[in-house]
């Protein structure tokens, strides 16, 4: 049975790590709502300008001379994974599943004899991807000291990876992030940027526009600016969904230190009973005996 002033010390412990967990969980609450807050007021603006895209690219379809962020450069031989992270951890499985997606779609690129680079953005994905895939890691942008993800930060992404593209580095560019649901479901996500996926809405018909200029010089315009909108769009998300991670994982972690802190008290009540009846069993013992 375990020593009296080890249970002591072993409960006290496991108070003070509950404290830190409530804490963090309150404070993961504080930001969940305003990083919930910037993921859906940026959804309407993401929405308009995907369909504006969708109207552009339909009215372009087929062209010779259509921009090569829409149609690609013709060659699908190197890919450029872009894998979105959190800088910190503690958030539960919110940077293994953007990993584990990020990974096995690396996989089944190299084994159709593709060539795979990587973009890390946050510190988490690029731990758990360095061991593996060190050698094709071309960048990271690392946002430690951003406490607020702003589109300053996107457009710099965007900028980096469209200045890769045009240098020929890689055909196709796919990022990886989590949709925020809820605090309970943040889903994985993968959005090819380049070339620019248009789907089409089946149960829209797609409304007739004259435009001016014509498609392509608006299209050559919008495209880089639609790409730096989907990437801020994955960041706002990952920031709401990391948050959402992090407070139900902090919330778990408090009711299972709650949890170990009844049980541990149960132990110690326990051997504090059994050392007092051996105390009384010696005294009677020696008042027989005497």
């Amino acid at each position: 049975m375990a020593n009296l002033k080890d249970l002591k010390t072993r409960i006290q412990s496991v108070k003070n790590t509950r404290k830190i967990t409530k804490a963090m969980q309150m404070v993961a609450a504080a930001k969940l709502r305003r990083a919930q807050e910037a993921a859906e007021a940026g959804r309407p603006y993401a929405d308009r300008m995907a369909e504006v895209m969708r109207n552009l690219a339909h009215a372009a379809a087929g062209a010779d001379d259509a921009p090569v962020l829409l149609a690609g450069n013709g060659k699908d031989d190197v890919h450029l994974l872009i894998v979105a992270t959190s800088e910190r951890g503690l958030c539960g499985g919110f940077n293994s599943s953007i990993v584990r997606r990020a990974r096995a779609h690396a996989q089944r690129l190299v084994a159709n004899g593709k060539t795979v680079k990587m973009l890390t953005v946050g510190k988490k994905g690029r731990e758990q991807l360095r061991r593996e895939y060190e050698q094709d890691m071309v960048a990271h942008v690392d946002l430690t000291e951003v406490k607020r993800v702003g589109y300053v930060n996107a457009q710099g992404i965007a900028k980096d990876v469209l200045a890769r593209f045009a240098a020929g580095e890689f055909d196709v560019a796919t990022i990886f992030f989590s949709t925020f649901q809820s605090v309970m479901a943040q889903e994985p996500t993968t959005l090819q940027l380049i070339p620019a996926t248009v789907e089409e809405d089946p149960e829209k018909e797609a409304p007739f526009y004259e435009f001016e200029p014509d498609e392509e010089e608006i299209l050559a315009e919008l495209l880089p600016a639609a790409m730096t909108t989907q990437i801020f769009t994955a960041l706002l998300e990952n920031g709401a969904s990391e948050q959402g991670a992090r407070m139900s994982a902090m919330d778990s972690a408090t009711r299972n230190a709650g949890d170990m802190i009844d049980r541990l008290t149960i132990e110690y009540n326990r051997s504090r009973q059994a050392a007092i009846t051996n105390e009384l069993i010696e005294i009677i013992s020696g008042a027989e005996a005497l």
